[in-house]
């Protein structure tokens, strides 16, 4: 009963109050009803008739935020768009800021920047089409900054205390205490606002955007700073220019604006990548007349008389190696010398991004205030949910105070368990992977029966491109990647719920965990089919008298007749490209119809009626874990972009033009579709870092062995300059010299084409041999169908590529290393010279308060009596206190 009546005073109130002043409010409005105090952010929620629980927790909760000293105001149900939901405004009075601000160590100015800015740069006029107004790009002074302190107010620059801290700070701060501020008078550990949100006590919990994102807001003291997002920054039409880096870090928080700084600068570095991948393609076309070997494949007279034996057991007949003419074109435009340049440069590219990105990310370090970030937020930031599963408490030994900790016993059951479900997903992976290739050998035959007469072979263009090989890949690559997508969206769910287990200490820990755990998996669900086909496929055969068989069944299947390398090429873009759509359709599309689908009514209303938080409540959420998926979404394309670039130099090309499309989809997606993130604070990419690194090193790697074993540029290498027959160094007789020869009568029956199966050419010859891609004796030598002394020649030559290619890449990777500086000088000074300035400034300020009391003193001494604390007053204190360093 005492609820009902709580609730009908509080009704009653509000529509007294609001009743008039609703249709006079601008839609646009970030502020309370009396105009002044600004909303940091919004809580909305639905009261539920079955809903008493909620109700009590609402009431506690609600209460306990006025304590610690925030200013609260409701709007009724009857004043939403919806009749069904209620909006509880939060403001966060200069107080409460100050004191938080103190506990989280939040950085503020204390002096203008007099460390003259460097000259101009020459020619920089060229660059003035991809300029930004300053205003954009320089939305603040530079100040030289000092962790705040609220016993030295008079000490920092401040004007105005009610604008000092940024909108994103103040929402920051809001969070830290919504997040551990209790909501049970029974229970104390029963906190959080997040838990509120899990158990439906509130619907949603966002800070507000400050305008309508296509025009500014009416209100002069509005910043308006998500129009100028949008005008400069989220537009597609301004995909040439700078991003505002300073203006979405001050809007969205430094972690965001991290993302999209380091998201440019890998977009920047991929151009340099793109344009020399192009031109290795390009040295691909204009040397397509030197092809010697594909000459010969085509020639009628050399690989047309040449008889290939079938390429799997009863539904293949024999074949002339001239019919692969056109797959051996395509496989010459990436399987040529340029290719052994562009892994080289690949191999130093990743060096000098990774290197060229540590400097600007000490520069956005300093100009950010993140310099010796990491301690603090390791000290602060503990994770709501770590103190309330955590309820063993010990004697931290630095700040002799009790805190919450996980016994060892049960963090290393939870680690064994999450590292058996991480194993158990990855198995599946190989599993669905053994799958494919499954699917690979049983439909081969199956195409080669069915286009044997397939009314595809008589048209010009594509006749010799649909192959049997072809085929099989293609359908092949597209179930593999049908799988991924699925897999994907299963382990999703799954890692965090492991995650959650292992109840990390921080949110650094969490994020940093859960990232190892999604990209292992990532890792092995994208590139386990690449790998397969670079360095698998192909390799196991056997030959004509001996195959190998998968579990006795399934023949292993040939290269196609262009070679491994073309395959892995229609792999790489089929995974990659595929994964590049779908991920803009689901970053893009999705939000933006589930948007419109929610304000579909609204839309209808008069402006006065559907206001800034209504319209803000209506976009979707993003989530904690949204900048994660971000991250994983690049770090996975850099995987394609390295780990196998000596396949597909194009990949940079196609990487770059999405990446263009990313930052703009990204930017609009954040600055139209979804609802204000919490500001957070991130000194780096965190362990997507090490990730980078571990990928860098590992493509060398990779980049090696497909240059050595998947590409055919070792055996032509060696044929050239060892066994080629005549005194001059060329390529003619490489095809003759690359394949083997075996005796038809000696392959076994069930390896025999079926009757009807050879083309009619066949029959009307004696035909007694065929031909194989290998390096074997022929029959009736007295080592028949034993590798010849060429083979291990050609052997020996790869391996030692491989170690040569590895040691000059590594070589020159650590002396880039080594060379770059991680810091540049300019910010070392500047950082060095505001520590300076700290503690000049602090003792010149500790100095004015001792001459100002001492001279006080001796104009009036007096002893004041000591007197006690107010009770009241002390337990307010004390309650701040503790939800601050719990």
């Amino acid at each position: 009963m005492k609820h009902s009546t709580y609730r009908s005073q509080l009704d009653f109130q509000i529509n007294v109050c609001v009743q008039a002043d609703k249709q006079q409010q601008s839609k646009d409005s970030v502020y309370f009803r009396d105009g002044v105090r600004r909303i940091d952010f919004i809580l909305s929620y639905i009261d539920d008739k079955d809903g008493e629980k909620k109700q009590d927790r609402r009431k506690e909760f609600e209460a306990n935020l006025q304590k610690i000293g925030l200013e609260l105001e409701t709007e009724d149900k009857s004043e939403s768009e919806d009749g069904r939901t209620y909006f509880l405004k939060i403001h966060v009075p200069w107080e409460v800021l100050a004191t938080y601000a103190d506990v989280l160590k939040i950085k503020v100015p204390f002096k203008a920047n007099d460390i003259p800015d460097k000259k101009e740069v020459p020619l920089s006029w060229l660059c003035t089409p991809y300029r930004l107004p300053e205003h954009v790009m320089q939305p603040e002074p530079d100040y030289f900054t000092a962790t705040f302190d609220k016993s030295k107010i008079d000490f920092f620059l401040i004007e105005d205390k009610e604008t000092f801290f940024p909108p994103s700070t103040r929402s920051r701060i809001v969070y830290y205490i919504l997040s551990r501020c209790s909501y049970s008078k029974e229970d104390k550990d029963k906190k959080g606002i997040k838990r509120l949100l899990n158990n439906g006590t509130y619907v949603a919990a966002f800070p507000l955007h400050d305008c309508r994102y296509w025009t500014k807001s009416i209100d002069a003291n509005c910043e308006s700073e998500r129009y100028a997002l949008y005008k400069y920054w989220a537009r597609f039409s301004s995909f040439y220019k700078e991003q505002p880096l300073n203006l979405v870090r001050k809007y969205y928080g430094e972690k965001i604006g991290i993302y999209f700084a380091w998201l440019g600068f890998y977009t920047e570095m991929l151009s340099y990548a793109a344009v020399v991948g192009l031109l290795c393609f390009i040295y691909g076309l204009a040397t397509f007349d030197e092809n010697v070997w594909s000459k010969e494949i085509c020639n009628e007279t050399i690989g047309g008389q040449i008889i290939m034996c079938p390429l799997c057991d009863k539904k293949c007949g024999y074949w002339k190696l001239s019919t692969t003419c056109s797959s051996s074109w395509q496989s010459y435009l990436f399987d040529n010398t340029a290719t052994l340049f562009f892994a080289i440069f690949m191999g130093i590219w990743v060096t000098l991004f990774l290197e060229f990105w540590k400097r600007r990310q000490a520069r956005l370090e300093y100009e950010w205030d993140l310099v010796d970030m990491e301690e603090e937020q390791q000290q602060m930031q503990l994770r709501p949910e770590y103190e309330i599963k955590c309820t063993h408490r010990r004697l931290n030994q630095v700040t002799q105070e009790m805190e919450p900790y996980l016994p060892l016993t049960s963090k290393c059951a939870r680690s064994v368990l999450s590292g058996a479900t991480v194993l158990f997903w990855i198995s599946l992976i190989f599993a669905c992977i053994i799958a494919v290739i499954v699917y690979r050998l049983a439909v081969f035959a199956a195409f080669a029966g069915i286009m044997k007469d397939s009314p595809t072979n008589n048209m010009d263009l594509i006749g010799n491109l649909i192959t049997p090989q072809f085929a099989t890949s293609v359908t092949a690559s597209c179930l593999n990647f049908i799988i991924i997508m699925v897999l994907n969206f299963l382990y999703e769910h799954v890692a965090i719920k492991i995650t959650d287990m292992e109840v990390p200490r921080t949110h650094v820990e969490y994020e940093n965990k859960l990232t190892v755990k999604m990209f292992l998996f990532q890792f092995v669900n994208y590139y386990s089919s690449c790998f397969y086909v670079a360095f698998f496929k192909g390799k196991f055969v056997g030959y004509p008298g001996d195959y190998s068989y998968m579990f006795g069944k399934w023949r292993n299947e040939e290269c196609e007749p262009g070679g491994c390398l073309i395959e892995l090429t229609t792999q790489l873009v089929i995974v990659m490209v595929g994964k590049q759509v779908w991920g803009n359709i689901q970053e893009a599309l999705v939000p933006w119809l589930r948007n419109w689908w929610v304000s579909r009514s609204a839309r209808s209303h008069p402006e006065s009626l559907y206001s800034r938080w209504e319209q803000d409540h209506d976009l979707q959420s993003f989530s904690q874990l949204g900048l994660f998926y971000e991250y994983l979404e690049m770090v996975i394309q850099f995987g394609f972009i390295t780990l196998f670039v000596a396949s597909f130099p194009l990949a940079p090309l196609l990487a770059l033009m999405n990446n263009i499309l990313e930052v703009r989809v990204d930017a609009w997606k954040f600055t139209t579709q979804f609802r204000r993130p919490v500001a957070a604070k991130a000194h780096s990419i965190g362990v997507w870092d090490e990730i980078l690194n571990m990928i860098a090193v590992f493509s060398v790697v990779t980049n090696a062995f497909i240059v050595a074993f998947t590409s055919d540029m070792i055996p032509r290498l060696v044929y050239k300059y060892a066994y080629h027959l005549d005194t001059e160094s060329t390529m003619e007789g490489y095809i003759n010299n690359s394949l083997s020869v075996f005796n038809i009568s000696e392959i076994p029956e069930k390896n025999r084409p079926e009757d009807g199966e050879n083309p009619d050419w066949f029959y009307s010859s004696n035909i007694t041999t065929c031909r194989y891609r290998d390096y074997r004796y022929p029959p009736g030598h007295e080592k028949q169908y034993t590798y010849t002394m060429q083979f291990w020649h050609i052997f020996a030559a790869k391996f030692a590529f491989i170690i040569i290619m590895e040691h000059v890449v590594f070589v020159v990777k650590f002396f880039v290393a080594w060379l770059i500086p991680d810091v540049p000088s300019d910010v070392e000074a500047r950082t060095k010279r505001e520590r300076y300035l700290i503690q000049e400034y602090l003792h010149n300020y500790e100095l004015e308060k001792l001459k100002i009391q001492l001279s006080q003193n001796q104009n009036g001494p007096s002893i004041e009596p000591c007197t006690c604390p107010d009770a009241d007053a002390m337990s307010v204190k004390l309650e701040v206190s503790s939800d601050c360093l719990t």
